[in-house]
Parts: C-alpha cells; structure tokens; sequence
C-alpha cells in the first residue's frame, strides 16, 4: 500500500516517486552520523572491525546491520507503524534497511531470511508481525528465500521492554523452535528494533546450534 496523497511520510512534501514512502531529504536523515561497530551495531572508533566490547564479550551472531540508533525521526516513523495501525509503512522501511545493507557489503549474502517471531496472541492483536513485515520486500529485492515460519514462538514471554536485561535472558529461555533445517546456512535474522540483543542472541545461539554456518542480525534500531 502507498502514501494516499503521495507525500513523504515525515516532511510531508510531495514525493516524485511514491511507493518510496520517504523523500531523499528525509531519507538522509534518518541515517547514522556515528561510526557503528559491524558486531554489534553500538558506536565505535572503527565501522570495518569489532569493537573493543564485542572483542571481551562477543555476541552469538556475528555482524549487525542497522539503519540507526532509535532516535528521531526514525523512531517516530517506527512507532507510528508497530502502535498506530499503519502497516503501510512497512515498505519505506524496509527501503531504508535496505539502503543501508547496500552501504555494508563485508558480510556473506544470506541464504535464507528469518523473522524474529511474535507469540501469535500478541500478533493478531497488532494484525501483523512487524518483522515479517520487513522480510518479504526484502526477500524479493535481495532474491533471497524467506522462510516465514522457521522459528516458531513456543510460549508466550512478557513484553522485552518492560524488563532487566537479566530478566530478558530468563524470560526468552527455551520460548522458541526451530521448524526449518538451517545446516551449512547463512542466516540473516530480521526484526524492527534490537535493544539488549537478548532476543536475537537467544535465536542466534538456537540456530548454530543447528548447524548454521553464521547469523547475521538486521534491523531498524539498534539502541541500549
């Protein structure tokens, strides 16, 4: 689905192409000013090696790629399309995320795409799952096959956000199944915002466990 009028969704001023959703002004403005560890997707010195963090703790996936931090004005996009009822927006998104996986080529082209799954109560409540959302356009931009159900939520978990990272660790344990062999796979994991990492690690570690050949997490927003 398209802007109605054909207006950038943030400026409001008329676009030339409008299945863009977002003008290239606009579309600027939502990138990172800041250098991104490639691990991690946290600021750091370099962009083209892991941080000083990742080199102590390194997280189960190995790289991030973000559009940028959950910031204005690409936070307000955001929560606009997961809290206000515009699934519309899902393709200017999913534009942006695209744009920026063009800008960080040092990664092996997925084999397959997965989305990060909702507990099915909590997305038919939201019509949709956001991160599937994401997926099929990319899928088909990419030519990459997108596996809609290879993980499945097994039980339902409390909302991330409203706990510790400690308690995020315990509330994710054992909540998801894999439904799709992975083996020999390189895998992209897809989902809107990543704030501890603990879901995406939580999937990262299901799948190599399984034999993934790597995971790579993208996103929207990567913040703590």
């Amino acid at each position: 689905m398209l802007t109605a009028h054909g207006l950038c969704w943030l400026c409001q001023m008329p676009l030339k192409l409008p299945h863009w959703g977002l003008c290239s002004r606009c579309t600027r403005a939502v990138s990172p000013c800041l250098s991104l560890c490639p691990q991690c997707g946290l600021p750091a010195t370099h962009s083209k090696m892991p941080c000083g963090r990742c080199l102590r703790h390194e997280p189960p996936w190995q790289w991030l790629v973000t559009v940028n931090d959950y910031v204005a004005p690409l936070s307000l996009l955001v929560q606009r399309w997961k809290f206000n009822n515009h699934p519309e927006l899902a393709k200017a998104l999913a534009r942006l995320l695209l744009l920026r996986l063009k800008q960080t080529q040092r990664r092996p082209k997925p084999d397959l795409l997965i989305a990060v799954p909702l507990w099915q109560k909590r997305r038919w409540r939201r019509g949709y799952n956001q991160a599937d959302e994401l997926c099929r356009p990319l899928a088909r931009w990419l030519a990459i096959h997108y596996a809609r159900e290879a993980i499945r939520r097994i039980r339902p978990t409390a909302t991330q956000h409203q706990l510790s990272a400690k308690r995020r660790k315990q509330n994710l344990k054992n909540a998801f199944q894999l439904e799709f062999p992975v083996a020999g796979l390189h895998i992209a994991l897809v989902d809107d915002v990543v704030t501890t990492g603990s879901t995406v690690a939580e999937l990262s570690r299901l799948l190599l466990r399984n034999g993934a050949a790597s995971v790579q997490v993208w996103c929207l927003c990567r913040t703590l």
